[in-house]
C-alpha cells in the first residue's frame, strides 16, 4: 500500500476530464444545433461546407437576378400592354373616319382624339423605365442579364470583345485560330498556365495574337489579336466543355483593318461555369418608330397634349405635332374617308409590331422561369447535402450528451472512493 502517489485517483480525475470535455462539446452541438462549431470539430467537413455554402448563396442570388429580369421583362411587357390598347382605339377611330356619313366637324373630333393618342405611344416609348433605364426608345438596345455561378459571374458582350459563354475547359484539345492544342489537366490555374504556354509556344498563333495576363483563381484567359494582325473575321476558338454541351458566343465583333475599334479579344472561361445568360431585345416603341407618321391636316393646328403638358402649336405647317424629336410627330390623317382607311392598315402593321415584341418578351419570361426552378432545385439539394454535414443529429447528440454526463457522475464517485483509500494505512500504524 503507497500514499504518495494515488494511481486511483488519478485515474479517475482524467477520466473525468474526458466525460466532462465530451460533454461540454455535446452541450455545445445540442444548443447550436451544429454537429460543426470549430475547424477542430471536423477540418474536412468544414472546407466542404463553406465551398457549398458558397456556392448556395451563388445560387439563391442567380435566382434573384432571374427575378429582376422578370421584373425588367414585365415593366416593359406591361407599357406594350398599354400600347396595344392605345392601337386598338386607334384602329377603331380609323374605322369610325373612314364612314362618309361623317361632316366635317365630326372629323375634326375624331382627329384631334388620334393625336393625343399619337402623342401617349411616343410618351410610354419614351419615358418607360426600369431602374433607370430606358427600355422602349430603341436606346437599350440589346439588354443581357446573367445568372451566373461560379467563377465568373457574368457574362458580357462589348464592342470588339467575343466571350463564350457555358464553355468549360478541361484537360484535353483545345483548337484556337484553327490550331489543335493540347492542355493538361489539374487545377484551373494549371489549366490557364498550360494553356497560356501552348498558345505563346506556337509560332504561328504568337505572332497573330497576345495572351493577356492570367492572375490566379480568376479562371479567365483573354486573346487580343496583335497590331497589325486585325480582320474582320472574329477569332474562334473550340474546346472539351465540362458542364455545358453547346458552347454559345455573343458579342462577335471583330476589328478590321480599315476600322478604329478595339481590337478583337477572345475570353477563356477556365474550369466549371454554371452560368444562366439571357438576352432580351427592347426595340423602338415610340409612335415615330411604329410607322404613326403621317399628314394630320388642319384640323390638327392647336391642339393640346404635349408630352410636357404644354400646348401644341402650329410651327411652319398647320398640321405640326413635333414633341422633343428633332423630326417631329404627325398624327395619322383622318380628314377623308380614304386616308382613314389607310390609316387601318397602317394601324394593324403597328399593332402586329408591337404583338411580337411582347411574344418575344413573353418568351423570355418563361425561360426564366425555368432557370429559377432549376436554380431553386439546385439549391435546395445543395442545402440537403451541406445540412448532413453540418447539422448535428439531436436524438443522437442527446444520447451521448446522457452517456457522457452519467459517466462523469460516476467518475467523481469513484474519485471519492479513490481519495479513501489510503485512509487504511492508518490502521496498520495503530
Amino acid at each position: 500500500m503507497i500514499i504518495n502517489h494515488n494511481m486511483g485517483a488519478m485515474n479517475a480525475t482524467r477520466n473525468m476530464g474526458i466525460n466532462a470535455s465530451t460533454a461540454s462539446k455535446s452541450m455545445e452541438k445540442l444548443s447550436s444545433g451544429l454537429r460543426i462549431n470549430k475547424a477542430g470539430d471536423d477540418a474536412a467537413g468544414l472546407a466542404i461546407s463553406e465551398k457549398m455554402r458558397g456556392q448556395i448563396r451563388g445560387l439563391d442570388q442567380a435566382s434573384a437576378n432571374a427575378q429582376d429580369g422578370i421584373s425588367m421583362i414585365g415593366t416593359g411587357e406591361g407599357a406594350l400592354n398599354e400600347t396595344t390598347s392605345i392601337l386598338q382605339r386607334m384602329r377603331e377611330l380609323a374605322v369610325q373616319g373612314s364612314n362618309d356619313t361623317n361632316t366635317t366637324e365630326d372629323r375634326t373630333q375624331i382627329q384631334k382624339e388620334m393625336n393625343q393618342l399619337t402623342s401617349e405611344t411616343s410618351r410610354i416609348g419614351k419615358t418607360t423605365q426600369f431602374n433607370t433605364q430606358n427600355l422602349l426608345d430603341g436606346s437599350a438596345g440589346v439588354v443581357t442579364a446573367s445568372a451566373a455561378v461560379g467563377a465568373v459571374t457574368g457574362v458580357t458582350a462589348v464592342q470588339g470583345v467575343e466571350v463564350l459563354t457555358n464553355a468549360a475547359l478541361s484537360a484535353g484539345s483545345v483548337t484556337v485560330g484553327g490550331k489543335v492544342l493540347t492542355i493538361a489537366g489539374g487545377t484551373n490555374d494549371a489549366l490557364s498556365a498550360s494553356l497560356k504556354a501552348a498558345i505563346e509556344g506556337d509560332a504561328t498563333l504568337n505572332a497573330k495574337y497576345s495572351v493577356g495576363a492570367y492572375t490566379a483563381g480568376d479562371n479567365k484567359l483573354t486573346l487580343t489579336q496583335r497590331a497589325g494582325q486585325e480582320s474582320a473575321t472574329p477569332i474562334t476558338a473550340t474546346g472539351t466543355v465540362a458542364t455545358e454541351t453547346t458552347a454559345g458566343k455573343v458579342g462577335v465583333t471583330a476589328k478590321s483593318a480599315t476600322t478604329t475599334a478595339a481590337s478583337s479579344a477572345f475570353t477563356f472561361q477556365i474550369g466549371a461555369n454554371q452560368s444562366q445568360t439571357f438576352t432580351a431585345s427592347f426595340s423602338d416603341m415610340r409612335s415615330s418608330a411604329l410607322g404613326l407618321a403621317g399628314t394630320a391636316g388642319a384640323a390638327a393646328t392647336g391642339v393640346t397634349g404635349d408630352v410636357t403638358g404644354a400646348t401644341y402649336v402650329a410651327t411652319g405647317t398647320a398640321n405640326d405635332l413635333s414633341d422633343t424629336t428633332t423630326t417631329g410627330e404627325h398624327a395619322l390623317d383622318l380628314s377623308t374617308s380614304a386616308s382613314s382607311s389607310a390609316a387601318i392598315k397602317v394601324l394593324d402593321e403597328a399593332t402586329a409590331t408591337v404583338s411580337g415584341e411582347r411574344a418575344k418578351l413573353g418568351a423570355f419570361s418563361n425561360r426564366l422561369d425555368h432557370t429559377i426552378a432549376n436554380l431553386g432545385t439546385s439549391s435546395e439539394n445543395l442545402t440537403s447535402a451541406e445540412s448532413r454535414i453540418r447539422d448535428v443529429d439531436m436524438a443522437k447528440e442527446m444520447s451521448t450528451f446522457s452517456k457522457n454526463n452519467i459517466l462523469n457522475q460516476a467518475a467523481q464517485a469513484m474519485l471519492v472512493q479513490a481519495n479513501q483509500q489510503p485512509q487504511q494505512v492508518l490502521a496498520l500504524l495503530r
